[in-house]
């Protein structure tokens, strides 16, 4: 007769506390051991800000320029869609303005022409090279080349975000996989991730990237820890020839009133949100937000649900819905 092992239990005081010292890989940036998305649109220097990173972590030079890397170390790296030379390029230019010997510098890169992490086989070199290694950071850019899936279904790309789960848990290393997002803008930028939403809810850290105008503005996010406000960030000229990204300032706050944001971000979300889920989306306190869920609801224009609180539909012809299509035309003509 066989006997089944029982799951391993803790009680809550038996749990490993975590001192704030060991909370962060990169200050506010990323965390310790934080497995999460470096997403934007193409163009947008989501490559430059990976291999910053990288390039930060293993010297324990400030990201950026700015950000502190509380847990210095080795680096891997895998450039789908760069020569070699261009990924060298890159990092010795970071390197020669940090004041960084290249040849001491412990950042790896996978110099394989193609790697499916889809399948078993490359799944396991890459869980031998690490074994290997011991990176505190593994950036994979970009997703889209990593696999044969189907982006936008969740049964699939959830399979592969548990294998890097696993790697996270396993080797206590931090991962940041680049990638591209849709051309519909949302109001808040993990939801415009292309494919499944499962890729927005997989990080513990995630980094925005986008373009207004002439500007590039970073915006972070953590499951376990406040966001920072979003960031201006500035392409500088590199000595001997390309470029390296360097903070510029904070964005100004959204001016817009708090009903304003929150009807938009109801009216734009696919499904009801959780009054947590919007509180991280606007950023406001707790008390600012129920206050104004309320009047919004006193006044019939959003409606709690047991799965969260959405925007009411406006009856057909009312003067609401008049308003309604016309700011949703307004959007439309600014977007096209």
């Amino acid at each position: 007769m066989t006997t089944t092992e029982p799951l391993r239990i803790l009680r809550a005081a038996q749990l490993r506390e975590q001192p704030p010292q060991r909370r962060w890989l990169i200050e506010t940036l990323w965390g310790r051991t934080a497995a999460g998305v470096i997403g934007g649109a193409p163009k947008c220097f989501k490559t430059f800000l990976g291999i910053d990173m990288a390039t930060s972590v293993a010297s324990g030079t400030a990201c950026l320029g700015h950000f502190s890397v509380h847990r210095p170390g080795p680096a891997l790296v895998y450039l789908a869609e760069d020569e070699l030379s261009t990924v060298r390029s890159r990092i010795e230019s970071l390197c020669q303005r940090r004041g960084v010997d290249l040849n001491r510098l412990p950042l790896h890169v996978i110099a394989e022409p193609c790697l499916r992490l889809d399948r078993e086989a490359d799944q396991a070199r890459l869980t031998a090279a690490l074994q290997a290694l011991r990176p505190h950071l593994l950036l994979l850019d970009p997703l889209i080349r990593l696999h044969r899936l189907d982006e936008n279904s969740a049964t699939e790309i959830s399979g592969l975000l548990s294998f890097f789960r696993e790697l996270q848990r396993r080797f206590q290393c931090a991962i940041a996989l680049v990638h591209h997002t849709s051309k519909r803008r949302r109001s808040h930028p993990g939801q415009s991730l292309r494919g499944s939403s499962d890729l927005h809810a997989f990080g513990d850290s995630n980094a925005y990237l986008s373009r207004r105008g002439e500007n590039l503005t970073l915006t972070v996010e953590h499951r376990a820890a406040p966001a920072p406000k979003p960031m201006v960030l500035e392409p500088v000229p590199a000595p001997g020839g390309g470029l390296h990204l360097e903070l510029s300032g904070t964005q100004p706050e959204d001016q817009a009133p708090l009903p304003d944001r929150l009807l938009s971000v109801l009216r734009e979300a696919a499904a009801p949100l959780p009054g947590r889920q919007i509180r991280g989306i606007l950023r406001v306190n707790n008390e600012r937000l129920w206050e104004t869920l309320r009047s919004l609801e006193r006044r019939g224009q959003i409606e709690k649900t047991p799965a969260g609180w959405c925007a009411k539909i406006p009856e057909q012809g009312s003067a609401e819905q008049l308003l309604l299509e016309q700011h949703m035309g307004e959007c439309e003509s600014r977007a096209g």
